[in-house]
């Protein structure tokens, strides 16, 4: 089958971190909790070149989804290749102890994405069976995805108790979602009345700022783009674009939380180490950039992976 990525996405930047094109088709989604409170773009930098293991999709703390590893190819996600073959996998940012908690602009992103991912692989209901071996023998019919979790693959709390005890509520919400979108016939979404269109506007409910509805979705992206304020929605009001204005930063503080913390020149291990922190102190950060952080002082930065921020 021909596999595409989501809409959804708003950042990429793909991990070599694969085994190259799945050898089966996808029926399982696996959320995951990053262990952390990242940013999107701080997701994906957690998979460089050597390190074993990626993810499909990544949702930061605010919401924004990125692209880490297409669907067309099976990541390095949950310990088991047998799952990862057949999943699409997500790291979710979430806190960095138990029960890992969930903001809800990323449990938000996580709905509309489970959503997304269904309806490009033609299934109309997402199911949480709620048990390891009853799931594992369970063959999905061919409008069915299944929800899977990473600790019935290994000895891990993943996705986090947060999560875990809301996969029902998950499975639940997006199958409902599915059923007003349409029919499916042959394993691909069927709008009975008209096709999907990907609309310009303001806001969805100020249907009179329209200024274009695409079939495809570039060409929609480029309309928002050119015109300050605009989104690109989808179905039911998603916004699946919406152009990154510049902001001013404004600076937080973080709490060290490791014994020893590398302060490097610039923002990466290929820097090199400028002084190091072991006070688990709190700094105050100025600048972020592919998960590292400025430091206030001028010192240099350090991996934000290793701190909490206050």
């Amino acid at each position: 089958m021909a596999y595409t990525n989501s809409p959804l996405v708003k950042y990429t930047k793909l991990s070599p971190n694969h085994s190259g094109k799945r050898t089966h088709s996808i029926d399982r989604i696996t959320p995951h909790c990053v262990v952390g409170q990242l940013s999107a773009e701080s997701i994906c930098a957690c998979f460089p070149a050597g390190r074993g293991a990626s993810c499909n999709y990544g949702i930061g703390y605010d919401g924004k989804i990125s692209l880490c590893v297409e669907e067309k190819n099976r990541s390095w996600c949950s310990s088991s290749p047998a799952n990862d073959q057949r999943a699409i996998t997500i790291e979710c940012a979430s806190d960095k102890t138990h029960p890992y908690a969930m903001n809800s602009n990323v449990y938000k992103s996580l709905v509309n994405l489970c959503v997304d991912i269904c309806k490009r692989n033609g299934k109309r209901k997402l199911l949480w069976l709620g048990d390891k071996n009853k799931t594992l023998n369970y063959t999905p019919k061919s409008d069915e995805m299944v929800l899977t979790v990473h600790r019935w693959f290994a000895n891990k709390a993943c996705p986090g108790d947060w999560l875990y005890t809301r996969l029902g509520n998950l499975a639940t919400e997006v199958t409902e979602r599915l059923s007003k979108v349409g029919n499916t016939s042959g394993g691909v979404i069927v709008h009975p009345t008209k096709k999907t269109l990907y609309r310009v506007r303001r806001s969805w409910s100020d249907a009179k700022s329209q200024i274009g509805a695409y079939s495809v979705l570039e060409n929609a992206k480029a309309k928002a783009d050119a015109n300050p304020g605009y989104k690109v929605f989808y179905d039911e009001g998603n916004v699946v674009w919406e152009k990154d204005e510049p902001t001013a930063f404004k600076p937080y503080k973080v709490q060290v939380t490791t014994s020893a913390l590398n302060i490097r020149k610039g923002a990466g291990t290929n820097y090199a180490v400028s002084g190091s922190i072991r006070d688990r102190g709190v700094y105050t950060i100025v600048a972020e950039k592919d998960g590292w952080g400025k430091l206030k002082s001028g010192a240099g930065w350090i991996s934000l992976a290793y701190t909490k921020k206050l």
